[in-house]
């Protein structure tokens, strides 16, 4: 299956609320015009990760399940 790489210039991101001024550990997602979301680290762009809207929301709702770590979520 082949996926073409969408065109990032001119998407919106979005930074984590839990980001806050201290310049820790944040990502920014961008939702795509063909429901996929694209995902970065805040502090030091690069590479992007494209996710399907369902991986994206199924991530987003282990992480609230705190599926990932103790509580406050992944890596706690």
């Amino acid at each position: 299956m082949s996926v073409s790489s969408p065109d990032l210039s001119q998407v919106k991101w979005y930074k984590s609320s839990y980001s806050g001024g201290n310049g820790g550990s944040c990502v920014e997602v961008a939702g795509l015009a063909d429901g996929r979301v694209a995902v970065r680290d805040s502090k030091n762009i690069g590479p992007v990760v494209i996710l399907r809207g369902a991986c994206w929301s199924s991530f987003l709702n282990g992480v609230k399940q705190e599926r990932f770590g103790g509580e406050g979520g992944v890596g706690s």
